[in-house]
């Protein structure tokens, strides 16, 4: 994997690109001196573990046959205080599911996707992350 950033501005805007020519922005914030243009790359993690813990849990349901009409995952996750570095200490992943889908299967991958093959899960796991979910079918 290649991936190259290049300074947007004067302050700590950055955009990255990936072997694919995808572009994400990244930046801080103002309190740190940054024009909030982009996304922390602290923030990036997190949402990184809802991708990847998205694809695998669509990838399994759709092999299982589940009609997944409408999808979406929130993730609250914190930071440990009054460190540097400050890691992720906890993340906690609501799973959104609408459709015929069987409730058992739902959460089997889910927590599929969360125990053996999300990499980002495993990833934050090392790091001493609490990981935390809970599937919600048609709510």
């Amino acid at each position: 994997m290649k991936i190259a950033l290049q300074r947007v501005d004067d302050g700590f805007n950055m955009e990255a690109v990936d072997e694919g020519g995808h572009k994400v922005l990244m930046d801080s914030s103002l309190e740190n001196g940054g024009k909030n243009n982009g996304v922390r790359p602290m923030q990036m993690i997190i949402m990184g573990l809802g991708g990847c813990s998205a694809i695998d849990v669509l990838m399994i349901l759709k092999k299982q046959r589940q009609e997944v009409k409408d999808f979406r995952i929130e993730i609250e996750a914190d930071r440990e205080k009054g460190k540097e570095p400050s890691l992720w200490e906890t993340a906690h992943i609501v799973f959104h599911f609408t459709g015929n889908i069987d409730p058992d299967k739902a959460a089997r991958a889910v927590e599929l996707s969360m125990n053996k093959y999300c990499s980002v899960a495993e990833t934050l796991r090392q790091a001493n992350t609490k990981l935390t979910w809970e599937v919600k079918l048609n709510a």
